[in-house]
């Protein structure tokens, strides 16, 4: 390595020996000075050079070099003259040159640490991450916001190329596109998701050296955004259910004050948003006190309070609860129920449970009257019926109710859920009631419907059958419905394949079956299979103890069928019907309360005896017939007897409306186009 001497430890020599150590290339033997504490003189001591005031000391050793920066223009030709040629002598405006070269280096080297400093404390300091890499892929630049997205150091990610350091970037992408990709959402490899901005770096000339990308984590955005979605949806749903409820809902402060109310609020109450909101809880109270205050007071929620609010004096039920956060009292919420829609629900829930009852079994047990020991004893026998699945045979005269009975065995069964179909057995001829029954198969006859037609029995398969007047079935379908009892199937007419049925069978009759198995019209066999769970239920007239209570039930029937409004009976007209011998049973009974009820003034609400019609017993009937002769009865049908009765009917009823045919049709609960047919046809019009 050459050696080296620096004459003038100024600046420009400071600035030279500095440049001298850091470069390497020379070794310095030795700095001069006339001023032993020249800036250069002391530096030279630091780093271990020697130092002195006079060059000329230094000359013997071999120097290669020197360095002449003293500015004193006499100094350069001594030395000229006493190096020699083998030293290389830089005179003072070189070594000037280069001393000012070097404090600009020095300078340029300090701004530039300033401003990386500053460039670094940005970076550093921005929420987005930053990464930065050159045109082959390595990354130069990952700030401290990136380096904890991505989970990797800066020391440890210089140097590296992108993709190890983020597998999935795009960077590279981007270079090879030189497009810019804006605002584009990525997740990272754990799970972090960003949006980023990916940008190529071009220089002036359209050089591409890099590409840079910026990226935001938005997980916890994302978070907080479907936060406050869920909480929008939210309060939207339940807005929406406060407006569309049908009950009055109203929210009222700690403080007692209205804050909501819906619309069904203000249509029940009467009174307007203005009205309550920010207004005192007890606005709206007309009668009773404020169950919004009781609640706050208290904080315990009050359910069944009847009330009465707004200017109407509405009959209300009112439940109020508190609404607690966090343990602290927010307010209350109340909800109003219109007591006059409830008592219009239950109307409309009455009607639609009559009306199910006509599409299946009507009544219940519950529907049964009975104080009797014999009906006792016969309701009894129904409900074990009902438990079992055996063959029932309801027995007793015509009136009695036996149809009561069937309905109500159904309902009480594990069948109640299923179909219920009745048959009158002595309403059809036997070829029809057999078709009807069992079903036909196409073709089976003239007329059959194409692809034949399910028989009752098998509508009614799983559920259970009434066959009521069973008495009446002629001996060649007794012999298929005993088929149906043994064997659980059936045949259509003009079919020859069994269908299997399962069906719960109710008989009734009101005749003698053991007469008709002597007389040969009763299938002695199927008298046993049917006669398995017989109920005999007793007469009207051997339980007459119960006619109050018929009578009331029934009533409640015909006020439903006339859309009257009657009360009761009568004392003295209940007596009169229980000295009736009550031939035709409860269904008389019931023709006889209806007729009552037609003949009664609409502002009459209780039956008394005027009401009633003449109650003749057996032995005043044999005597006399609707004013008949007895010759006459002999001699008349019982048609022509009925017929006269009805016309006798119909006359007085014109006579009390005094021709009025319409009132007349509506009393008598006909129509008023069969009232005319009837005049007609017994000749009453003028």
């Amino acid at each position: 390595m050459p050696n080296a001497m620096i004459i003038g430890a100024g600046k420009g020599g400071t600035a030279i020996l500095k440049m001298l150590k850091e470069a390497e290339v020379l070794d310095v033997k030795a700095v001069i000075d006339r001023y032993e504490d020249a800036p250069g003189i002391v530096l030279a001591q630091e780093a271990g050079i020697p130092t002195g005031t006079d060059w000329r000391a230094f000359l013997d050793k071999k120097i290669d070099i020197i360095f002449e920066v003293t500015g004193n223009p006499e100094v350069f030709p001594e030395l000229r003259e006493a190096a020699g040629r083998e030293s290389i002598l830089v005179p003072g405006s070189v070594a000037f040159l280069i001393s000012t070269l070097m404090e600009e280096k020095e300078d340029l080297i300090e701004r530039l640490k300033n401003e990386s400093y500053k460039h670094d404390l940005i970076f550093n300091s921005t929420d987005d991450g930053m990464v930065v890499i050159n045109r082959d892929g390595i990354v130069t630049l990952l700030n401290r916001r990136a380096s904890e997205m991505v989970n990797y150091t800066h020391k440890k990610a210089a140097g590296k190329h992108i993709w190890e350091v983020i597998p999935s970037s795009r960077l590279p992408i981007v270079m090879e596109t030189r497009r810019i990709e804006a605002n584009q959402e990525m997740v990272l490899e754990n799970g972090v998701k960003i949006i980023t901005t990916r940008i190529p770096i071009i220089d002036g000339s359209g050089v591409l050296i890099g590409a840079f990308a910026v990226f935001k984590d938005i997980s916890e955005v994302v978070r907080l955004a479907e936060e406050i979605t869920n909480l929008k949806e939210i309060q939207t749903m339940l807005e929406a259910i406060i407006q569309s409820s049908d009950d009055a809902i109203s929210v009222v402060d700690e403080e007692g004050r209205g804050i909501l109310v819906n619309p069904a609020y203000n249509r029940i109450t009467g009174l307007s948003r203005e009205q309550v909101i920010g207004q005192p809880a007890t606005a709206d109270i007309s009668e009773g006190e404020s169950m919004h205050m009781r609640v706050l007071t208290t904080r315990r929620p009050v359910r069944g309070v009847p009330m009465r609010v707004g200017p109407n004096k509405k009959e209300v039920i009112v439940n109020v609860a508190p609404i607690i956060v966090e343990g602290k009292l927010k307010g209350s919420v109340g909800v109003i129920h219109d007591m006059s829609e409830i008592k219009s629900l239950n109307r409309e829930l009455t009607r639609a449970r009559q009306i199910i009852r006509t599409l299946e079994a009507k009544y219940s047990f519950e529907d049964i009257i009975g104080q009797s020991e014999e009906m006792l004893l016969a309701i009894e026998q129904a409900k074990l019926a009902a438990k079992t699945p055996a063959t029932v045979l309801l027995r007793g005269e015509s009136g009695t109710g036996k149809e009561l009975f069937a309905h109500a065995i159904h309902n009480a069964s594990d069948r109640r859920f299923n179909k219920f179909v009745r048959v009158n057995c002595a309403a059809l001829s036997e070829t029809l009631l057999e078709s009807e029954l069992f079903g036909y198969e196409e073709g089976a006859f003239s007329g059959a419907k194409r692809g034949g037609k399910r028989g009752l029995f098998e509508e009614a398969n799983n559920g259970s059958i009434f066959l009521d007047e069973i008495g009446e079935l002629s001996v060649n379908t007794q012999a298929k419905l005993l088929r149906v009892l043994q064997e659980r199937e059936i045949i259509r007419v003009g079919g020859t394949k069994p269908v299997p049925i399962n069906v719960r069978i109710i008989a009734a009759t009101n005749v003698n079956l053991e007469k008709g198995i002597a007389s040969g019209t009763f299938r002695e066999d199927l008298y046993y299979r049917i006669n398995r769970l017989p109920i005999h239920i007793p007469p009207l007239r051997n339980r007459k103890e119960e006619i109050p209570l018929l009578c009331e039930r029934l009533i409640q029937k015909i006020n439903q069928d006339y859309g009257r409004n009657v009360e009761g009976v009568t004392d003295a007209a209940i007596l009169r019907l229980q000295e009736y011998g009550w031939p035709g049973n409860v269904r008389e009974l019931e023709n006889i309360l209806g007729r009552a009820i037609i003949y009664m003034g609409y502002n009459e609400t209780i039956i008394e005896g005027k009401h009633l019609p003449e109650l003749k017993n057996k032995e005043a009937v044999r005597q006399e017939c609707i004013g008949v002769p007895e010759d006459e009865i002999e001699s008349s049908s019982l048609a022509d007897l009925m017929d006269r009765y009805e016309a006798e009917i119909i006359i007085r009823t014109m006579e009390r409306t005094k021709g009025n045919k319409t009132k007349a049709a509506k009393l008598l609960g006909l129509s008023i186009r069969n009232l005319y047919y009837k005049l007609e046809k017994y000749k009453l019009e003028n």
